[in-house]
């Protein structure tokens, strides 16, 4: 079984694999792992569907594709939640995505608002306040930042 990319500690399968296959998320932090874990595996779709209705016309899935494809997600940090639980209907999740990009080490600090869609009740992304930041790159032998346990130079900073 395959870890999840978001980080949660449990497979794929258990975690965001149901989510991005179409089921509803139960919680705004279920929903915001697997956008997270759509930036992993490449599923525009996934965050298209997960987008409140009012950004849509503003998505550009080729724009997105074209990130995706020039990005290595190294990992997820939750950092907080407010709200956003089964019986809610807005929540905050504030959390900190790792990456690598040209070369270079960053990581997406986020603190996004969800709700849900009165469609069909499901969770929606509905924007977020963020602030991208370089960070230094590991050392060979520092723990790598995507949670393998591994060392740096033996995991993804094999390049």
């Amino acid at each position: 079984m395959a870890s999840c990319p978001c980080q949660s500690g449990q497979s794929f399968a258990a975690c965001c694999g149901p989510i991005l296959a179409g089921a509803p998320a139960p919680t705004a932090l279920a929903l915001m792992r697997s956008r997270y874990t759509a930036y992993a595996h490449g599923d525009v779709a996934h965050l298209a569907r997960t987008l409140a209705p009012e950004h849509r016309a503003g998505f550009d899935a080729g724009d997105v594709r074209a990130g995706m494809g020039a990005t290595r997600w190294l990992g997820l940090e939750i950092l907080d939640t407010v709200d956003g639980g089964a019986d809610d209907s807005t929540g905050i999740v504030e959390f900190v995505a790792r990456f690598q990009a040209q070369g270079q080490s960053r990581a997406l600090h986020e603190r996004s608002r969800f709700r849900r869609d009165a469609a069909d009740g499901g969770w929606v992304y509905v924007d977020g306040e963020t602030d991208l930041q370089s960070v230094k790159k590991p050392g060979r032998n520092d723990p790598c930042p995507c949670g393998s346990g591994r060392k740096f130079k033996q995991c993804c900073g094999r390049a």
